[in-house]
């Protein structure tokens, strides 16, 4: 029905409803049946009521209800109380069914129940299934679908058990229960124990194995319900695809494309979704996006797939520009698109292109979803902005977990450790339980603000938890913690103490910190178990290069990198990065193949030479040779991230923030020298290395030289 039609429509049942209870309120024109009742008024009014609630007027729907009260049955109050719980207005739709004239049916309880369930009221819903004059199988299925879905499985099962009569849709809402309640044993023996199985069951089954893990087993399953001449339906391709992806299997899944397109499912929205995604993962980009191209009824599922796939692919450009096209086409994002999206920002380093993004979060109206707000916390703190990633936080209306500890990761990342401490006693005030990625954040930002005791107190909170398990990581942080702050034997003694078998990041920790604590001998202990664990670990051997070069002990340096030529290792080489206009540039140390070298090196003179009227002076233990000191101060002014600086200056605005990105940590010199430019030049420098964001602004850095 076209938009006059439908407007014609309306107005000719709302003048038909005007005339019909004006007559019923005047007595005029009414017929009087044989026993003496009037009949029901024209038109039939159940059509009126579902017509009105599937265009959402729901309060006109009311006020027809209200007009025909001396002929409304239980079937109509039934429609408007639906309406009411679809609409998320529980109470006014417990009002009606509490007020309601007319003798309650069986339809009626169950739709108010389902509302109640569908609203997240569980205990209202339970109280209505345990009020019921009586109950039909419709009532048993809905009251246990209920309490599968919140968890609560004990009572689910004591209801199935209870059942009277159980009907195959009944033994599918168990399934389904101890599916998604991580049950996959107790799902099976109940799927094997069914009377009768239909393809919903077999769908249910397939989806819950994945769900549980066990895609190998639900590829197997499929191949049972095929053998057992069971037709598939669009769910089930969905189902098996998504499979395919997570273990992934090829063969299968181009085999399940081939059987959907036979029984006509390729163009249905979540097959082809399915599709995109199941070519995706096994890193086949190129099938998936024909997969999207062939499909010619593209939905927002299909578009996000493929955003998603290209994301996850390393191929961020596109995802991004696939958003732009998907908002041309006229189609809506949801939130998994802007969660992809903001992703490959955070992969690019692209705060631009993530503020665009964010305004298209804010245009359709998804600035308070929690998942969205997620995201943007995220993708803001990876890109150094913290105050906008706490803005987005103390916007949000409702939080979870996720919310929390992406704020705390992000302070730690932005080297605000204090900021992470207190978001985290706002975290306690709200009755929000810490886990594991909480205290990985807590404990990484006490390492990098060189917060001793409130990092132990954490160490301490962590083990007295007893729904908790100390991973790895957190040896990790603890380990590094106490060496920055000089506790090396303690630090020692805790590795040894472990329950976990250390790896080579916990002795990485303890060896990255040695030269500067002149740490010769733990360094050689360290760096020894980690050969022992990973004979090929580039970082342990340029570490105890370094430490040897600090002690200037020249000889062990020599043995070092002839050892680590011997084990066929290759030290990574260092480079630093601005993004401008979209556009990387890259520097390596004492690069001079960029189109603007002969400007950056005037550039970086002039710097130079501002430095030194502020009283620098080059920490020559950075330059780790056996030179003499006018060859270490001239190797150091040319690293990499001086570069970049000097090239920022010559190719942004006046005032503007420089970002530059490092891919090994940064050097105690160019900490010291990048400080003082800071102040220098007037402009906050923002210098991402592998570990942290630092923040330096006149002359002092967010890190407390904790790097």
């Amino acid at each position: 029905m076209n938009r006059t039609s439908f407007a014609r429509a309306s107005f000719l049942h709302r003048a038909t409803f005007c005339r019909t209870v004006h007559t019923i309120k005047n007595g005029r024109n009414r017929k009087i049946s044989k026993d003496g009742v009037p009949p029901s008024p024209s038109p039939p009014w159940s059509s009126v009521l579902l017509r009105l609630v599937r265009n959402n007027n729901v309060e006109e729907a009311r006020r027809v209800l209200e007009g025909i009260l001396p002929f409304a049955d239980a079937q109509h109050y039934t429609i408007v109380i639906d309406a009411y719980s679809r609409a998320g207005r529980l109470r006014e739709a417990l009002r009606l069914f509490s007020e309601m004239p007319a003798a309650r049916d069986l339809a009626c309880w169950n739709s108010m129940m389902k509302g109640c369930l569908n609203c997240g009221h569980l205990p209202l819903a339970r109280h209505l299934f345990d009020q019921m004059p009586e109950r039909n199988t419709i009532s048993w299925t809905t009251m246990l679908d209920g309490l599968a879905r919140a968890g609560r499985i004990a009572e689910a099962e004591e209801l199935f058990l209870e059942m009277p009569q159980r009907d195959i849709v009944a033994w599918n809402s168990m399934i389904f229960g101890y599916c998604r309640n991580g049950r996959a044993p107790e799902a099976c023996a109940l799927f094997d124990n069914m009377p009768n199985r239909n393809v919903i069951s077999w769908t249910a089954m397939i989806g819950g194995l994945d769900l549980n893990g066990q895609s190998e087993a639900a590829l197997r399953l499929f191949q049972q319900m095929h053998a057992a001449g069971e037709k598939p339906t669009s769910s089930t391709f969905a189902s098996l695809l998504t499979a395919c992806s997570n273990v992934p299997n090829a063969s299968v899944g181009a085999q399940a494309h081939s059987l959907a397109a036979k029984l006509g499912y390729p163009h249905d929205a979540y097959v082809s979704a399915s599709l995109i995604s199941f070519y995706a993962a096994c890193n086949q980009v190129d099938d998936a996006q024909r997969a999207f191209s062939e499909n010619g009824r593209k939905t927002v599922v299909t578009w996000t797939a493929l955003l998603t796939g290209y994301s996850s692919n390393g191929r961020h450009r596109e995802a991004l520009r696939l958003l732009k096209r998907m908002t041309l086409a006229g189609m809506r994002p949801n939130q998994s698109t802007f969660t992809s999206a903001l992703n490959s920002c955070c992969k690019l380093e692209a705060l631009d292109e993530g503020k665009v993004v964010h305004g298209g979060v804010i245009k359709v109206g998804l600035d308070l979803d929690v998942f969205v707000g997620n995201s943007l916390i995220v993708a803001y703190s990876k890109c150094g902005e913290i105050d906008d990633a706490r803005m987005v936080f103390d916007n949000m209306p409702n939080r979870n977990l996720v919310s929390w500890n992406s704020a705390i990761a992000g302070y730690s990342q932005n080297g605000r450790g204090r900021s992470a401490l207190e978001v985290y006693r706002d975290m306690q005030a709200a009755q929000v339980r810490p886990d594991e990625i909480t205290y990985v954040g807590l404990l990484t930002a006490c390492s990098h603000s060189g917060l001793l005791e409130e990092g132990r107190r954490l160490f301490r909170l962590l083990n007295q938890d007893t729904s908790l398990e100390p991973k790895l990581e957190h040896y990790v942080s603890m380990v590094d913690l106490l060496c920055r702050t000089g506790n090396f034997g303690e630090a020692e003694e805790l590795i040894k103490s472990m329950p976990l078998e250390p790896n080579a990041a916990v002795w990485l920790a303890l060896l990255s910190s040695c030269r500067a604590h002149s740490e010769t001998e733990t360094a050689i202990r360290a760096a020894q178990h980690i050969f022992d664990l990973d004979p090929q670990n580039s970082a342990a051997y340029v570490l105890l290069s370094n430490v040897y070069a600090s002690a200037r002990r020249w000889n062990e340096v020599s043995e070092t990198r002839t050892a680590m030529r011997r084990s066929g290792t290759a030290k990574t080489p260092g480079f630093s990065w601005i993004m401008l206009k979209g556009a990387r540039h890259v520097f390596a140390c004492g690069e001079r193949s960029h189109p603007m070298a002969k400007e950056i090196y005037q550039k970086l003179d002039w710097l130079a030479a501002k430095l030194k009227t502020c009283g620098y002076e080059p920490e020559l233990g950075s330059a780790l040779h056996d030179v003499d000191d006018e060859q270490k101060d001239a190797a150091l002014g040319v690293h990499s991230e001086r570069l970049a600086i000097a090239f920022a200056l010559l190719s942004t605005v006046e005032g503007s923030v420089i970002r530059v990105m490092k891919n090994l940590r940064v050097c105690g010199d160019c900490h010291s020298a990048v400080k003082l430019m800071s102040r220098i030049l007037g402009r906050q420098i923002v210098l991402r290395d592998p570990s942290r964001f630092h923040h330096f602004n006149d002359g002092s850095c967010s890190c407390g030289d904790y790097w």
